[in-house]
């Protein structure tokens, strides 16, 4: 049996931790303190987390004033619909490399991986030349195809991944029972890789939700700007208005951190389910 540490050693260990959460929390806490700030103390060098003459005005500006709801819905409308579009094609074609041997398995497995190689702003330009070709540019649908595809070749693989791990008897037993194929990965396949959909659902989120290069390539209308591209108006060659800034980027990170708070339960969470009649 390990011994009991020592409280000179837990203390230790406690202040290490302790140190490392103040650096990670301080800068969002100082960021807060700066969308609280009235214009004429903006810039003060106070370390203070509520400011003196603390307001709302930032925040009533940023949701009233400006376009900021409008960038809401374009960034939820486009992520949505990559979210959706990426689990379905990431948990079938995960399936399909996993179960099934055809012709050109292991090239396609080796090409995704070879994508994963190359860093996005590489292919910046190609991916611009063809949705201009498309007539996809300042077109939500460009935008949507180009997330899809960048995101699809890592959760494909984290897919087939997690489905090797599932016993093929499963779906042996499913099929006996009376499934088809589709019936038994939907009733039994899907249900045993939710941590593994779960997983894929927040790359693909944050792939959207948080992405600038392309869509400022891509989107040129103000109406139809996503947040990371309507908060970098707010930064101009002459001054930067940081107490909007900071407002924005601290209500942009609020569902990121509600969706990973809801679905964290399914990041730990194993193969517990059981699928074949006792």
């Amino acid at each position: 049996m390990r011994k009991k540490d020592s409280p000179l050693f837990l203390a230790f260990v406690y202040v290490v931790v302790i140190f490392f959460v103040v650096i990670a929390i301080y800068p969002i806490l100082q960021v807060f303190s700066i969308s609280l700030r009235p214009q004429a103390t903006l810039l003060s060098n106070s370390l203070a987390i509520i400011p003196e003459n603390a307001t709302w005005d930032n925040y009533i500006e940023l949701l009233t004033e400006r376009p900021f709801l409008t960038w809401v819905w374009n960034s939820f409308f486009v992520t949505l619909v990559v979210v959706l579009t990426g689990v379905t094609l990431a948990s079938t074609a995960g399936y399909a490399f996993s179960r099934y041997r055809f012709p050109g398995r292991k090239a396609g497995l080796l090409s995704l991986l070879v994508t994963q190689m190359f860093p996005a702003t590489m292919l910046l330009l190609p991916l611009y030349i063809m949705m201009a070709k498309l007539n996809l540019i300042n077109n939500f649908i460009g935008l949507i195809i180009i997330y899809t595809s960048t995101a699809l070749p890592f959760c494909v693989w984290q897919m087939k991944g997690y489905y090797d791990t599932i016993p093929v008897s499963l779906e042996e037993a499913a099929r006996i029972d009376g499934l088809g194929r589709f019936g038994a990965f939907y009733r039994i396949i899907l249900p045993l890789a939710a941590p593994a959909l779960v997983i894929t659902a927040l790359f693909s989120f944050m792939a959207a939700w948080t992405e600038y290069v392309v869509a400022a390539q891509v989107l040129y209308y103000e109406d139809m700007f996503t947040l990371p591209i309507g908060l970098k108006m707010f930064q101009s060659n002459m001054s930067t208005e940081w107490g909007l800034y900071s407002a924005g980027a601290l209500l942009v990170s609020i569902p990121a951190v509600v969706l990973f708070l809801l679905l964290s339960r399914w990041l730990v969470s194993g193969l517990t389910l059981g699928s074949v009649k006792g």
